[in-house]
């Protein structure tokens, strides 16, 4: 039904906010393989394979960071793929630091389940591995309906 997959990464976006990783993996199936770009800046290109695997980057990301926020004021239904373009805000872990970066996830789901999420911190990255042209969406304008608003919440720990 169109629409469900825009939820499905909705509510995964708000148990993430939440920092409820119960809630994500509810959302996850079982052999999802999850690439988070934050490694990315370290140089690590990891892939998180399964419900152990996404656990353990919700785990090693929250090791370094005090609260991480997605925030996704546009979000595609793109059929068995959503692309979601927002940002990320970010604390650091003990020094308190704060960043905010563009952001995007661009999730494969099947049966109810993410079964891969990519995240980018170039937007511009997504729309690529979509097989979407950016300007061609912005030139020739996109309807409001097709872009969704925002999934957004608060990280309490």
């Amino acid at each position: 039904m169109p629409g469900d997959n825009i939820d499905i990464v909705r509510r995964f976006v708000d148990a993430f906010n939440r920092g409820d990783v119960e809630g994500v993996l509810e959302l996850l199936d079982p052999a999802v393989e999850w690439r988070p770009a934050l490694p990315l800046l370290l140089g690590e290109a990891t892939v998180y394979r399964g419900h152990r695997g996404a656990r353990k980057w919700l785990h090693d990301l929250h090791a370094v960071v005090d609260r991480a926020h997605l925030e996704y004021p546009r979000i595609r239904d793109l059929g068995d793929r959503v692309l979601a373009i927002g940002r990320l805000r970010i604390r650091g872990k003990g020094s308190g630091a704060e960043t905010e970066s563009p952001f995007a996830h661009l999730t494969d789901i099947r049966d109810g389940k993410a079964i891969r999420i990519w995240t980018y911190l170039d937007p511009e990255e997504a729309f690529e591995a979509a097989g979407l042209n950016r300007r061609r969406l912005v030139t020739r304008g996109t309807r409001p309906s097709r872009w969704v608003g925002s999934a957004s919440g608060a990280l309490r720990r």
